[in-house]
């Protein structure tokens, strides 16, 4: 399963991936990760680099931490990671930001793993977790847009 979300803002590339490169800001961005922090001596994006993601599933519960590794990480351009279950991939999130119109399109996607448990899981319940992340991702990609177009790559936490 799979699904993506484009957003445009009004504010170059560059600016715009070193907000969502940046995953120690995730709490004001996503509904549901809450917050980040990087892992096994990583200290920012780079392919490789490791970081762990505090999770509030579906906004309400339950309530857990994500080892992530990332995956693509091409400065104003590209940045990707997988998320980890159990020593095994589970889904992979990417940011992919084109120049357009002044500003930059922003596309936010996942691929969710298909294989052994998980692929029943998402032949019979995956039709509400992708509606799910789809709202996440637009809410995601509108809260980062905000950010940006007020000029303020550090502000403060969004209001929710």
């Amino acid at each position: 399963m799979r699904a993506a979300v484009t957003v445009h803002m009004k504010a170059d590339p560059t600016t715009v991936w070193n907000l969502l490169s940046d995953v120690t800001r995730v709490g004001e961005l996503s509904p549901e990760t809450f917050e980040a922090e990087w892992t096994d001596g990583a200290t920012g994006p780079a392919v490789g680099a490791f970081f762990r993601g505090h999770v509030r599933r579906n906004g309400v519960g339950p309530v857990y931490w994500s080892q992530c590794k990332v995956t693509h990480c091409e400065p104003g351009r590209d940045f990707g990671f997988t998320v980890y279950m159990g020593g095994k991939r589970l889904n992979n999130w990417r940011y992919q930001l084109v120049p357009a119109d002044g500003g930059t399109d922003v596309t936010e996607s996942f691929a969710l793993e298909q294989r052994g448990v998980a692929r029943v899981y998402w032949a019979l319940a995956g039709w509400h977790r992708r509606r799910v992340n789809v709202r996440g991702m637009r809410q995601t990609l509108e809260r980062a847009r905000a950010v940006v177009e007020a000029g303020s790559g550090s502000a403060g936490t969004l209001d929710r």
